[in-house]
């Protein structure tokens, strides 16, 4: 059966119980912020392994493991891909950007049952419901210069890091999720795919692109590889200067999901680097730097 998409309006501001994510906020990661911010790390060395204490850590919520393998029903992405179809632009530069001031709503899938399809029916949802969630918050605050700017997230999530993540936006089965949820607690423990980074987006100009098309089951792998492959060869995701290699910040913050090192960072990299960066990579054995635009990726802008 297909399930069909619900409506949420944009001008929704959804209240946010708190959720325990222990070792998102450990003491390790507060003294770490505490000691950049008195400017007691400088080196790369130092502030990139502190770097990577800032990204929330990949803990399992087990409740999402729930499915049916042998499910065969499918879910809806129509209204999304219509959305996509409708204000989602390329610009001259390679980045996909949104027409915020002329949409008026996102669709969401809200209503969907998950725990009753099988794996990539769930993928390709969790992935959906993500991106469509964060156009939805970036319209309910819209105008704004980066999604940075919308601080809504709680307690000590809202205490350090800017932005909306922490915020319970809608509820699935009955569960309030945040974006942090869905990409810390489900999407990262549970396909454990490092691809999954080239598929959110965070409405920022550094972040690999909004895809044009809504994922499903059927072509989730060939947008996921696409998605690598764009970011890889894009200049925002990677570059090389004078021998030097500086990658975006993703592979800082989220080493463990790239091998938790330089040398399995830049095999990643090699994986998808076409002819022209996969010569500039070779001999390099170590990350020079790092960086990372956080301007709202806004088709005005472009």
């Amino acid at each position: 059966m297909i399930r069909q998409y619900e409506r949420i309006s944009s001008r929704n501001r959804l209240r946010r119980p708190d959720v325990s994510q222990p070792n998102n906020f450990s003491p390790a990661r507060l003294l770490a912020r505490l000691l950049l911010a008195v400017g007691l790390v400088s080196s790369l060395a130092g502030f990139a392994s502190l770097q990577a204490l800032f990204a929330p850590n990949a803990e399992l919520w087990a409740r999402w493991t729930a499915h049916e393998p042998q499910a065969t029903s499918t879910v809806d992405h129509t209204a999304w891909n219509r959305l996509l179809k409708t204000y989602l632009v390329r610009d001259g530069s390679g980045i996909h950007r949104f027409a915020y001031g002329r949409a008026g709503h996102v669709e969401g899938l809200t209503a969907t049952p998950v725990s009753q399809h099988n794996r990539a029916e769930q993928l390709a949802f969790w992935i959906n419901l993500y991106n469509a969630l964060t156009v939805q918050v970036v319209l309910a605050a819209y105008p704004i210069e980066s999604i940075r700017d919308i601080k809504i997230s709680p307690g000590l999530s809202g205490l350090f890091v800017r932005g909306p993540w922490g915020k319970k936006l809608v509820s699935v089965e009955d569960e309030a999720v945040s974006l942090n949820d869905i990409e810390h607690r489900i999407l990262r423990p549970i396909w454990q795919d490092p691809r999954i980074h080239y598929a959110l987006n965070c409405a920022s100009i550094g972040c690999p692109n909004l895809a044009l098309d809504a994922f499903t089951s059927a072509t989730t792998e060939g947008l996921l590889e696409a998605a690598a492959r764009d970011y890889v060869n894009h200049p925002r995701g990677v570059s090389i200067e004078k021998g030097t290699l500086t990658v975006s910040s993703i592979y800082v913050w989220f080493a463990e999901d790239f091998g938790d090192s330089d040398a399995a960072v830049i095999a990643h990299l090699n994986r998808y680097a076409d002819a022209d960066l996969a010569k500039k990579l070779s001999g390099i054995t170590v990350i020079g730097g790092m960086g990372y635009n956080w301007k709202l990726n806004d088709a005005a802008g472009s």
